[in-house]
């Protein structure tokens, strides 16, 4: 046989880019639901607070640049005309509480869905006794999981803080800005991810879905708690004050201290042409969440330290050999 018809019958082997695994596509495709979910609560949240940095802060910027702080306070009991008393400043911290409610969410996720379903059913026991050792299972169903909350949350930390240096003068001091801005951080992302592992390890030791789901959704909303006062190395359990700088611009360019003026007429008398006001950064935001970071991640490697361990517990033991 020639060398042209050796080539014609020998198959070609087709070359393929590299990609990830049959169990990380095989999760991917059992957890699509959750997923997209994950998904569009990223997106309604950019969403959100893009509209916030953009058109939503729109009426608030034209009562503050009218009357300074007055107006900004007068604009946050306006409704923005949507019937449900929606103002820029009860928006401005929605993302901030769904990224709490986000955090507990994942863990429930992962103590059902992810993991104490499929103990329950006993799907898991096919997959261990055949092809996939559960160390690997394990390590797909945390790092997939992992990557998504990761990349999610970090993208609107990042959106937020942005929002935040450009539109926080227009918020209503007291509690609410404080508490964003000791919030909003590396340690929301921390937080979440220690959700995640809570409710794998919950799921793992309890090996029953109604159980792992109330430990898991417990724990990390407990965890979440103590991140706003209570957390030990903080002292006086309480947030620090935020400074904020404040005046009103008279015609000549000089800062006067804003006389909080409600007409124009009152405007006039003292000159004033416009106004500035913004939260200074505080020498106790980097520390803070530098050390709640830390002590979220320690948490998060020490649960999945202990799911690991857990796991060689349950495993199936290999048969062996008959002499």
């Amino acid at each position: 046989m020639s060398a042209p018809a050796l080539e014609k019958d020998t198959p070609r082997v087709r070359r393929t880019l590299p990609g990830p695994d049959g169990l990380v596509w095989t999760t991917l495709r059992l957890h699509r639901t959750a997923l997209w979910a994950w998904t569009g609560y990223v997106a309604i949240s950019l969403g959100l607070l893009l509209w916030l940095w953009g058109p939503g802060s729109g009426e608030a910027r034209r009562a503050f640049d009218s009357l300074g702080y007055e107006g900004a306070f007068e604009a946050a009991r306006h409704d923005l005309g949507w019937g449900f008393f929606l103002t820029f400043d009860s928006l401005f911290y929605d993302p901030l509480t769904w990224a709490r409610i986000a955090a507990v969410a994942v863990s429930l996720f992962a103590a059902g869905p992810l993991i104490a379903r499929e103990l329950e059913s006993g799907t898991v026991q096919l997959a261990w006794t055949q092809s996939v050792p559960p160390a690997r299972w394990l390590a797909a169903k945390l790092a997939v999981p992992a990557l998504s909350v990761t990349l999610g949350t970090t993208l609107i930390v990042v959106l937020y803080r942005l929002v935040w240096d450009d539109r926080n003068h227009l918020l209503v001091a007291g509690i609410g800005p404080r508490d964003l801005a000791f919030s909003v951080g590396p340690a929301t992302v921390a937080n979440a991810l220690f959700g995640l592992a809570l409710g794998v390890l919950a799921a793992l030791v309890l090996r029953r879905t109604l159980p792992a789901l109330a430990v898991a959704g417990i724990g990390t909303y407990l965890a979440g708690a103590f991140r706003g006062n209570s957390w030990p190395f903080q002292g006086s359990h309480q947030q620090p004050e935020l400074p904020v700088h404040s005046r009103a611009v008279t015609s000549t360019g000089a800062e006067i201290r804003d006389p909080g003026c409600t007409t124009q007429a009152c405007l006039d008398r003292h000159d004033i042409t416009g106004f500035t006001r913004h939260y200074l950064p505080s020498p106790d935001y980097w520390p803070r969440q530098l050390a709640e970071t830390g002590v979220l991640l320690a948490l998060t490697a020490l649960a999945v330290a202990a799911a690991f361990l857990v796991l060689r517990r349950h495993q199936p033991r290999r048969k062996e050999a008959s002499a």
